[in-house]
């Protein structure tokens, strides 16, 4: 008689195929990046991907969330299993800060429907990606990336610039585009969740070289470093203070036959500033900016237009400003609103007449 009461059903066998498949992937990648080297990565993405989701969400007027970075690695020749569908990748070259470059991938329905909401459509039945779509999209990855590459800046405590991404429809499976991809065969990938508004639920994905992944982690770890010494050499700087603010009194107590000199103690007096000599002190300092020129500049109106209605433009076309006729204009100094006036006409040249001026103080202050 069979004894059947301890044997593994296919499934728990299956199971446990899968977990030890899994633990051999995780060894294996571990040779190449430490769990904590991932981590780094990781939070490194989260840090920048949190600015670029900012400003892609000024850019459609969509709530924009990228969060829950997942790092693993992956061989090249298995970029057709981890990118089945098409794509849009947007490599992106690092020029100053860092060296090395990264590539942004997307799926195609996601970037048209970025590409939509950016000609001023509402991402409900986006078009093909056209030439107009593309670059659109190109201009959206830019504004991310510019942010991202900004955020990191503050991170390393260092100027990191990049060169204008450049955009590239890709699939694997078809070999379209797959110029784009790194030379590298390891490369790292670390794949976000992207959500915009109720039109997009998907995932962002970069994929890095391993020694430019190990760059980024390299730079944080020095940089964490960096203000770890400094931390601990403020407590250090304080306690010798300390010691030589305290080394007299004791010295007094001790010490019964050495007299320590007199010292004339007095408060301290300050000198009193009346008006007059402050207000002449002002005006000699005044009196050397005079001379600096600057621009003065009078905005007719303002108004917005979505890159579509920009591109639609021709000679003829009227667009429509913010202000009504008649309605005062705003005058700038350097950029700075200083007065408001009204258009006049001076034989043929137009001007402004000044209707509503700020204060001398605080025209200057305008003007720091």
């Amino acid at each position: 008689m069979l004894m059947t009461d301890n044997l593994l059903s296919q499934e728990e066998i299956d199971s446990l195929l899968k977990g030890e498949n899994a633990a051999a992937q995780s060894d294996d990648e571990n040779q190449f990046l430490n769990e904590m080297e991932r981590d780094a990565i990781g939070e490194f993405g989260n840090i920048s991907f949190g600015s670029s989701a900012t400003a892609l969400s000024s850019l459609l007027n969509q709530k924009v969330e990228i969060t829950t970075p997942n790092v693993s690695i992956v061989p090249k020749h298995e970029l057709a299993n981890e990118f089945p569908d098409p794509y849009v990748a947007i490599e992106v070259v690092y020029t100053e800060g860092l060296s090395g470059s990264s590539l942004l991938v997307i799926e195609q329905k996601d970037a048209a429907i970025i590409a939509d909401l950016m000609i001023g459509g509402d991402g409900s039945n986006p078009d093909d990606l056209g030439e107009i779509q593309l670059s659109a999209v190109q201009e959206a990855m830019n504004q991310m990336m510019g942010s991202a590459s900004t955020s990191m800046s503050t991170v390393l405590n260092k100027k990191i610039d990049i060169s204008p991404p450049r955009l590239e429809l890709l699939n694997v499976k078809e070999g379209e585009g797959t110029e784009a991809l790194p030379d590298e065969e390891l490369l790292v990938k670390v794949s976000f969740r992207l959500t915009i508004g109720n039109l997009i639920d998907s995932s962002i994905m970069q994929l890095l070289p391993i020694d430019f992944a190990k760059q980024l982690v390299s730079e944080l770890i020095n940089q964490a470093n960096q203000t770890d010494d400094q931390k601990q050499n403020e407590p250090a700087l304080d306690e010798s203070v300390r010691v030589e603010s305290e080394a007299p009194s004791n010295s007094a107590k001790s010490s019964k036959v050495e007299k320590s000199p007199t010292v004339e103690v007095k408060p301290v007096e300050f000198s009193s500033f009346d008006e007059g000599r402050t207000q002449a002190f002002e005006a000699n300092n005044l009196e050397m900016l005079l001379d600096i020129p600057l621009n003065v500049t009078v905005e007719l109106g303002r108004t917005k237009r979505s890159i579509k209605q920009i591109l639609e433009l021709s000679t003829g076309s009227i667009i429509e400003l913010d202000k009504l006729a008649g309605e005062p204009v705003d005058i700038f100094v350097n950029s700075k609103k200083v007065a408001r006036g009204e258009v006049v006409v001076i034989d043929e040249n137009f001007g402004v007449r000044v209707t509503d001026i700020l204060s001398q103080a605080d025209r200057l202050l305008k003007l720091q």
